[in-house]
């Protein structure tokens, strides 16, 4: 496939899980990618070799950070035509004010900042250019983690006045709404995601992070050119079918 043939795009968070596997189809459909995470060494580390994809160091809740990430991505291809905001903050206690503003920050403000730095040069895409936000389920129903939710609550609300703000420059703003994904952070609960699979995911497993990217891919190229200011969820039935209520009738 070349649906991105001479396109380039930036991806933050995709040193690994969901930003390593959108970056990976990305350029499997001929972008050029820059891969900015905050974990500049793994990133390297996973695309060791891989040629088209370079490697920025980027702390999403610094806006000088991000700045620069932008400003190497519009270095070293000329210009930006996808920017994927991927990087959210790490599971925090969330006990204290301080834990709900890094949420915040990261989460939220760091896809704000993003989106504001490679605004220019996607409304200079020549009407291709596109911005996805993954979101999260958790902004839509109740799954615990109350400042991860409500940062990407918050972040499902950009996403729609983005796009409205962007839309006269040419520029589609869309979000990705993953369920449950079988990533590093799930390694050493192999029984729950079981669980899950059986009895809460109508179809009957977790996603994998190539789930996802394959709706990022979609919502970035030009098969969703009168897309904008929407939500894609991919969550395997999870918020449309509540498949323990269904359990509990069975059982009278």
């Amino acid at each position: 496939m070349d649906r991105f043939q001479g396109y380039a795009a930036l991806v933050t968070g995709g040193a690994q899980g969901i930003g390593a596997a959108v970056v990976r189809r990305l350029r499997w459909e001929g972008a050029r990618v820059v891969v900015a995470d905050v974990d500049e060494e793994a990133a390297r580390k996973t695309f060791d070799g891989v040629g088209g994809v370079r490697v920025v160091r980027c702390d999403v809740g610094d806006a000088d950070s991000v700045a620069a990430a932008v400003a190497f991505a519009r270095d070293a291809f000329g210009r930006l035509d996808v920017l994927v905001n991927n990087a959210f903050a790490p599971d925090l206690a969330e006990d204290t004010e301080g834990e709900w503003r890094e949420q915040w920050d990261v989460t939220l403000m760091g896809a704000v900042r993003c989106a504001r730095a490679a605004m220019p040069l996607l409304a200079a895409a020549g009407g291709r250019g596109a911005v996805v936000n993954i979101g999260s389920v958790n902004s839509e129903a109740y799954f615990g983690n109350h400042a991860y939710s409500a940062a990407k609550a918050g972040l499902a609300s950009f996403t729609r006045t983005l796009a409205g703000e962007a839309a006269p420059h040419g520029v589609r703003v869309n979000q990705v709404t993953p369920g449950t994904i079988a990533t590093r952070g799930w390694q050493d609960r192999q029984e729950q995601l079981t669980a899950l699979a059986e009895r809460v995911y109508p179809l009957g497993r977790v996603g994998t992070p190539d789930d996802i990217a394959g709706a990022v891919a979609f919502l970035a190229s030009a098969d969703a050119a009168w897309v904008t200011g929407t939500t894609l969820r991919v969550d395997g039935g999870l918020l449309a079918v509540n498949t323990h209520f269904g359990e509990v009738l069975g059982e009278f």
